[in-house]
């Protein structure tokens, strides 16, 4: 059975985290086949939105696979954690947006892949954690750095020190989730939002997010003048003439990422 699912179907990418009797944890071979996957999308000129979650009904992942992780030597876990690391910063990287849609237990390194997703949208069964902290290591997978950018230095602080685990209304209220349902309406509320951004330019969306991610790593003057290369980019493009002849027209426009 492969670790990884991946389905492509009109623009969306679906990638599933396929180990449910172990949780969705992730050993080195789901990680090979999780880049794998990444970098199909990347290829794949028809996709316009990425959603990833766990298979089953309880979890997204719980992170390491520790079963392996007690065979491994220290050397292999130093592969496994640059490999984890290159891996979701490979999916942060991907010029599409990304929802996760955490069905479940999201703990460790299951966690870190969807802080490394544009979007969390849970279900309100879910229970989440950055517990490395209990077993005497750290987050390794961008854990220390992508939750303070999120949410703040201090609470990042006590979450990872404490290594406590928050119910989804718990970290709805630190802003960790764009939104919460029940487990029962997750896949469509992923699949509104991934609608809700197919509806418009496929280029204009890629140099929004390039725009927004790079711009947060730089002063404020510098991130307006990446605005303006961004926004020029979207002026020769044909989607640009399409979307204001269906303004003129009254009508949809029909993008084609050109």
């Amino acid at each position: 059975m492969n670790s990884i699912r991946y389905e492509v179907g009109g623009h969306i990418a679906s990638i599933i985290l396929n180990r449910p009797d172990v949780l969705n944890a992730f050993n080195y071979e789901m990680l090979l086949q999780l880049e794998a996957a990444v970098e199909s999308v990347r290829a794949n000129e028809t996709v316009r939105v990425v959603t990833i979650t766990g298979a089953g009904e309880k979890a997204f992942s719980v992170g390491a696979d520790l079963k392996e992780r007690k065979s491994l030597t220290n050397e292999e876990v130093k592969r496994n954690i640059y490999k984890i690391g290159e891996v979701f910063t490979k999916i942060e990287q991907l010029p599409h947006p990304v929802i996760a849609a955490l069905n479940g237990y999201a703990f460790g390194g299951g966690m870190e892949l969807a802080l490394a997703c544009d979007f969390r949208i849970a279900a309100d069964n879910t229970f989440i954690g950055l517990t490395e902290t209990s077993l005497a290591i750290i987050p390794g997978a961008g854990g220390t750095q992508r939750l303070p950018r999120l949410i703040g230095e201090a609470k990042a602080l006590e979450l990872i020190l404490t290594a406590r685990k928050l119910s989804t209304v718990e970290g709805y209220t630190y802003g960790m989730f764009t939104e919460v349902v029940p487990p029962n309406q997750l896949k469509t509320s992923v699949q509104r939002l991934a609608d809700a951004i197919l509806q418009n330019g496929p280029v204009a969306l890629r140099q929004a997010k390039f725009a927004i991610k790079e711009g947060m790593k730089v002063d404020l003057q510098t991130g307006l003048h990446l605005e303006r290369k961004a926004y020029e980019l979207t002026i020769p493009t044909e989607d640009r003439l399409e979307a204001l002849a269906a303004f003129s027209e009254k009508r949809k426009p029909r993008f084609k990422g050109k």
